[in-house]
């Protein structure tokens, strides 16, 4: 499970941010000489706020893998505190691991913390 979990979150498939930095910076220094040249730059600024909230939406994504690998790094650290095997119901485990549990009909799916959902047929 841990390997399936770094597959999918894993830092390598973050987006990078650089690319973007990079065209913001060649941007800027297209106006600095469009406006030293009395030229129009509107097109040069408009295409600077698109980069802008891409970069602000590629930050916001990675933040939250971020924060969903240290909920499983949480969830996985406190399954590895556990001692023994488990046969009968532990609330406190259930407490810090589960977030909810939804049943329609004969499907179950379970929550947890970190944002991973299992679905079962009862």
């Amino acid at each position: 499970m841990e390997k399936n979990i770094a597959t999918v979150l894993g830092v390598a498939f973050d987006k990078d941010t650089a690319e973007i930095e990079s065209q913001l910076v060649e941007l800027q220094e297209q106006i600095v000489r469009a406006a030293n040249r009395k030229e129009d730059y509107d097109a040069l600024v408009n295409e600077i706020f698109r980069l802008r909230e891409a970069k602000q939406s590629m930050q916001e994504y990675n933040a939250d893998r971020q924060g969903k690998r240290q909920r499983i790094a949480d969830m996985t650290a406190f399954l590895d505190e556990q001692t023994g095997e488990m046969i009968e119901y532990d609330d406190k485990l259930v407490r810090q691991l589960v977030e909810r549990v939804e049943v329609l009909g004969d499907k179950m799916t379970v929550g947890f913390k970190s944002g991973l959902e299992v679905e079962l047929m009862c």
